[in-house]
C-alpha cells in the first residue's frame, strides 16, 4: 500500500505546488505523512459531512479541491464545523490533502476538465503564467471553440453539461463561438476573457457590477455556480488516483453536493 506522502507526491505531479497563488493553502492540512492508505475518498469539499462520510466507509484519506483550513483558526474545537472536521479526522485516523488554485491552473486540471466537459475545441490557455516540465503551458483561464450558436442554445448546453439547475447571465449581444471559461469564482478575470477574443465568459461567483461590465464590453458573461463549475475535475482525481494506485479502493463522495438551493 502507498503512504499518504506518496499519494501527496502524485497529486502534484498533476498540480505543481509552484502553480497554486500566494494567498492559497494546499497540500497536506491534515494526518500524517507516514500512514498507510487502504481507501480513499475524493470530494470537491472537505466539508463536516464529507469527514463523517469518510469515516464510515474506513478511508484513511480524503482528496478534495477546496482546502480543509483555509483561514487559520484559532482554535480547534466543537464549535464550529471546522474544528469538529479536524478533530473527527484526528479521531479517526484519516488524513486531508487538497489541490486547489495549483489544480485550477494545471494542465488537465480543473479548468482543462471545465472546457472538455463543455465540449470545447482548440483549447488553449489564456495569459499563461510558465510551462510546465513537460513545455506545456500553464494558468487559470482556458479558452476554446464551439460551433456558432444563439446564446439560448449554449445555455441550454451548459445546463445539460454541468447538470447545474440555474444559471445567472448577461446577454453581450453576440452568438456564441470562443468562449473562456474559469471554474470557480473568476469573473474578476472578465477583462483577459475579453482581450482574448472570446465573446462569452462561463465562470461563477459573479457580481453584480460584473455583469454590467460584461453587458457594456459585449460579451455574453454566465454564472453556471461554483459548485457546478468544479465538481467535474473530482471524477478526473478519482480515476487518475486509480490508475496511479490500482491496490487503493478510490471513492467519490455520495453525498457531497451544491449546498445552495433555488425557490
Amino acid at each position: 500500500m502507498a503512504s499518504v506522502n506518496e499519494i501527496l507526491d502524485f497529486i502534484e505531479t498533476l498540480a505543481p505546488r509552484s502553480m497554486k497563488m500566494d494567498w492559497d493553502n494546499v497540500g497536506l492540512l491534515c494526518g500524517d505523512r507516514a500512514q498507510q492508505v487502504h481507501k480513499i475518498l475524493v470530494a470537491l469539499d472537505p466539508f463536516e459531512e464529507v469527514c463523517a462520510e469518510a469515516a464510515n466507509i474506513g478511508a484513511q484519506l480524503i482528496v478534495t479541491h477546496h482546502p480543509l483550513i483555509f483561514v487559520a483558526p484559532k482554535s480547534i474545537t466543537e464549535d464550529t464545523s471546522v474544528g469538529r472536521s479536524i478533530r473527527l479526522l484526528c479521531r479517526s485516523n484519516i488524513s486531508a490533502i487538497n489541490a486547489h488554485t495549483n489544480l485550477d491552473c494545471a494542465p488537465g486540471g480543473v479548468n482543462d476538465v471545465l472546457a472538455q466537459t463543455l465540449g470545447l475545441s482548440d483549447v488553449s490557455v489564456i495569459a499563461p503564467c510558465g510551462t510546465d516540465e513537460q513545455g506545456r503551458p500553464w494558468g487559470l483561464l482556458r479558452c476554446g471553440s464551439v460551433p456558432e450558436q444563439p446564446l439560448a442554445d449554449f445555455l441550454a448546453l451548459v445546463k445539460q453539461s454541468l447538470g447545474t439547475p440555474t444559471l445567472r447571465y448577461a446577454d453581450g449581444g453576440k452568438a456564441v463561438h470562443r468562449v473562456a471559461v474559469g471554474g470557480g469564482a473568476c469573473a474578476s478575470e472578465l477583462m483577459d476573457a475579453f482581450d482574448a477574443g472570446c465573446d462569452t465568459f462561463l465562470t461563477s461567483d459573479v457580481k453584480y457590477n460584473q455583469f454590467w461590465d460584461a453587458r457594456d464590453l459585449g460579451i455574453n458573461l454566465i454564472d453556471a455556480g461554483h459548485f457546478y463549475t468544479e465538481n467535474p475535475v473530482v471524477s478526473m482525481l478519482a480515476e487518475k488516483l486509480r490508475q496511479a494506485f490500482p491496490e487503493i479502493q478510490v471513492q467519490i463522495s455520495e453525498i457531497h453536493e451544491d449546498c445552495m438551493r433555488f425557490f
